[in-house]
């Protein structure tokens, strides 16, 4: 009997660098090249840089450099190079989904999902359900653990986030969260209440110098600004309305404890007392209730809306009761 030899496996082909050119602008002339390459191109700033210490950004076929001032009408082009083998493996995870097309999806997250696999976590990720329902066609992302990753909610944070299916859908969105063109607004119940019925807190947060997992109001911080209004009050806790014109890494929290008024059950800011105790709240009560932003393809607005979860009306439930009884 004839032996058929056995097959081998393929071995798919290596991903290949992707080219960008375009053409700068005339206001272009008064912008460093990194900053203005990043805005025409959709790259974060970072990357810009990086690669043109790789000579992988030329002008006439000469390298550039960050602070080049660049004449207007220069074609630029841009070499960039092969993302990386993704880091993160696929997971059968639920996932509350509320919209989807070909370019883009809208998740409502729920608490204890982290965005990406990280040091000590490496399952569980947002990032490893997005990957497997999608079969693994996602934009690389901001890294080889992040594919499909736009923005990121903290761990206990609920609510709407945005993934990419694909680089330009994932450009043109970074770019719109990186130029501020998004709504994001949020609720959160905080203990005590803030002075006024609305107001704006500003204040740049950094790294804090001594608890390397917080952050802090820092004079070198990045700035950060968070208008906020009351939308009901109780004895001891409050539930706002709050709207980030930036996104800094706990905007909310860190503004919200600086003001004397922490979110409700955040354990590194001090939003835990007696009242939290008592009404059982297991982690911070925050929630991205809105997001709005540009459809990266078909131009459309686009805006999506998020309920409390249940642990927000329970609190709510708790405190009525306890200003009645």
């Amino acid at each position: 009997m004839a032996r058929h030899p056995k097959k081998l496996p393929q071995t798919p082909p290596p991903p290949q660098e992707r080219i960008w050119t375009g053409t700068t602008l005339p206001q272009d002339i008064y912008e460093r090249a990194d900053t203005a390459l990043a805005r025409l191109s959709g790259e974060s700033r970072s990357n810009i840089q990086k690669w043109m210490k790789l000579d992988l950004v030329s002008f006439n076929g000469k390298p550039i450099h960050a602070r080049d001032l660049l004449p207007p009408d220069s074609l630029i082009t841009i070499r960039i190079p092969a993302s990386a083998p993704r880091d993160v493996l696929a997971e059968d995870l639920p996932l509350t989904i509320v919209h989807e097309d070909s370019d883009i999806l809208v998740l409502n997250k729920a608490a204890g999902m982290h965005i990406h696999p990280g040091a000590g976590r490496p399952t569980g990720s947002l990032a490893a359900a997005l990957l497997h329902h999608c079969d693994g066609k996602l934009a690389p992302g901001s890294g080889p653990d992040r594919p499909g990753i736009v923005h990121r909610l903290d761990r206990e944070t609920t609510g709407l986030i945005v993934a990419a299916k694909n680089d330009a859908a994932h450009r043109e969105l970074s770019r719109q969260f990186r130029d501020r063109e998004t709504e994001k607004t949020y609720i959160a119940f905080v203990l005590g209440r803030p002075r006024g019925n609305a107001g704006t807190w500003e204040g740049s947060i950094g790294r804090h110098p001594v608890a390397r997992q917080r952050m802090a109001i820092r004079t070198r911080g990045r700035a950060a600004k968070t208008d906020w209004k009351i939308i009901s009050s109780w004895p001891g806790a409050s539930l706002l309305e709050l709207n980030l014109h930036t996104g800094r890494t706990h905007q909310i929290r860190v503004h919200s404890a600086e003001a004397g008024c922490p979110v409700a059950g955040d354990t590194i800011y001090g939003g835990v007392n007696s009242l939290t105790r008592v009404a059982k709240i297991s982690r911070q009560l925050l929630h991205a209730q809105r997001l709005g932003f540009t459809h990266p393809r078909t131009g459309e607005q686009l805006s999506f809306l998020a309920p409390p979860p249940a642990d927000f009306t329970a609190f709510q439930s708790y405190l009525d009761a306890r200003r009645t009884s």
